[in-house]
């Protein structure tokens, strides 16, 4: 099957069963086309965040960043005058969702590359599938050890957790020079997070403080009595909590309603403005670190976070951030290749893998700054962030303060 273009009318009978393998693909999930062309004209790429279940919370960022990139590409020309089109997959919060979701966009939807999972717990599961199937899949916001190695298809946009945690354990000495004891928590049942929580423990253990307690939960609990009572018992000057923006923001509440009073940082599934109105004015002073600000001085930040902004009234966050540059690499690599090669003929199993081995060799200016791709396909970033959440008295309102 060849992929989708505009320039004869051959390619229009190539892809006459394209819009309803689209409309298959998006049973009971949302699709968008902005461009001006109808959806049998336009090049799919696969969406595939939870758009369903407790992971929501993170997966609508991603949506959201994923939307703006396809109205602002298509409004600057598409590939070289042909629109691109969206196609989305809810992945719900469990593995066999996204795997279904996977599925669905490779053989259904017939797209060239896929932006997700959510989590990196789904993206061991089913990347796998896109691995074998020769797709090239750009993870937005898996920062788990090994998701590059999963295979030569697989790439991210999402630096890992290796690189950018320490960052906000450094922050959290700038800003308390005296701490000593370190108080951690973890959820136990997600494999980001199991991820994570190594990095900062050995973190702690490089900044010469005492790890006094490692604390266990579940992404799904909400009561966290016990745990916080345990570590507060230990009278520690920091804790981190490695979670989701639900668990989380309630494990942040309730350490504070305890009595709990100095520092805490949160991991990166708690990096998002849905945190807020879990632990409300109690998330106040949350450090979190970001791989990226939206006080990025790059002419593509500026416009993404212009029309982010407008459309959704609020200064924009990582994960959306992320979701753009992805679809992005795939939109600049899909011009460079057809620059060299008119990719509207070329069959589509051709498409996928030239695709994957352009994006790999590229360099892209994006709202995370300059990055590239090893061999391996593993991002490569120079800047990053930390940042410090600052309510408003009464809770109502907050936002992600960035330390200089």
């Amino acid at each position: 099957m060849k992929a989708p273009a505009t320039r004869t009318t051959a390619l229009l009978a190539t892809f006459a069963l394209l819009l309803t393998a689209c409309s298959q693909a998006n049973t009971g999930t949302e699709a968008t086309n902005t461009g001006a062309t109808t959806a049998s004209t336009a090049i799919p790429i696969g969406i595939a965040f939870a758009q369903t279940s407790n992971v929501a919370l993170l997966g609508q960022e991603l949506v959201a960043g994923a939307k703006v990139a396809e109205k602002y590409f298509n409004d600057q020309g598409g590939i070289n005058g042909t629109p691109v089109k969206l196609v989305f997959q809810d992945t719900g919060g469990e593995e066999a969702g996204t795997i279904n979701a996977f599925q669905t966009l490779i053989n259904n939807g017939k797209v060239v590359g896929i932006v997700g999972p959510t989590l990196s717990q789904q993206a061991f599961s089913a990347d796998p599938i896109a691995e074998r199937a020769k797709v090239p899949v750009i993870g937005a916001s898996n920062t788990a050890k090994g998701i590059p190695q999963i295979g030569d298809y697989v790439a991210r946009v999402s630096a890992p957790v290796s690189v950018v945690a320490p960052n906000s354990v450094k922050a959290a000495l700038k800003l308390n020079p005296n701490i000593k004891k370190v108080a951690v928590f973890y959820a136990q049942n997600d494999a980001f997070n199991k991820s994570e929580t190594e990095i900062f423990q050995q973190t702690v253990k490089d900044q010469g403080l005492e790890l006094v307690t490692v604390q266990k939960f579940q992404t799904t609990d909400t009561d966290f009595q016990t745990q916080a009572t345990n570590a507060i018992n230990l009278k520690p000057d920091l804790v981190i909590i490695s979670g989701l923006s639900a668990d989380g923001g309630n494990l942040v509440r309730q350490l504070r309603e305890l009595g709990y009073k100095g520092l805490i940082i949160g991991g990166n599934g708690l990096n998002t403005s849905n945190l807020l109105p879990v632990c409300k004015a109690l998330c106040d002073g949350v450090l979190i670190a970001q791989a990226y600000s939206p006080e990025q001085p790059g002419e593509i930040n500026n416009a993404f976070r212009t029309a982010y902004t407008n459309q959704y009234k609020k200064q924009p966050p990582q994960f959306s951030a992320q979701a753009f540059a992805a679809v992005q690499v795939y939109v600049d690599t899909l011009k460079t290749l057809d620059k060299k090669t008119d990719v509207s003929k070329m069959p589509l199993a051709q498409l996928r893998t030239e695709l994957n081995k352009q994006l790999l060799t590229g360099k892209y200016q994006t709202p995370l700054g300059d990055i590239s791709f090893t061999p391996e396909g593993e991002i490569v970033q120079q800047e990053f962030y930390v940042a410090q959440i600052k309510m408003d008295a009464d809770g109502s309102n907050g936002k992600f303060t960035f330390l200089k």
